[in-house]
């Protein structure tokens, strides 16, 4: 098992950017891929990025170009830079790490992008 924190959510314009952080503790060689989702109020959770042990990324439509996730394996932290914010970009953010035997979700952050 893994545990997951996340940091970096606020309130940001239109246009703006914003990187999230996800801060990953315990058996963290046995984590297969990780990834971000997001929930807006009224809607299901959604995958936003993900990166495989490998490295490998793939992308939702929405964000291609715009969001680029990454991971620092020094500091146990995988990161989604978001650049090019949208209102529809609002939504509580969370960090999923996925092993053979687990899948593990941090508490979320928030992130608001005003018009």
């Amino acid at each position: 098992q893994v545990q997951l924190v996340e940091s970096g959510g606020g309130l940001v314009q239109a246009g703006g950017s914003l990187r999230l952080s996800c801060a990953v503790s315990g058996s963290i060689a046995s984590i297969n891929a990780m990834g971000w989702y997001r929930q807006a109020p009224g809607k299901q959770r959604e995958l936003v990025a993900a990166i495989s042990s490998g490295s490998d990324t793939n992308y939702a439509d929405s964000v291609k170009g715009r969001f680029t996730i990454s991971r620092d394996t020094a500091r146990n932290t995988v990161y989604l830079q978001m650049n090019s914010l949208k209102p529809e970009d609002t939504a509580v953010y969370y960090c999923n790490a996925l092993g053979s035997r687990y899948d593990s979700w941090g508490q979320g952050t928030q992130v608001t992008v005003s018009s």
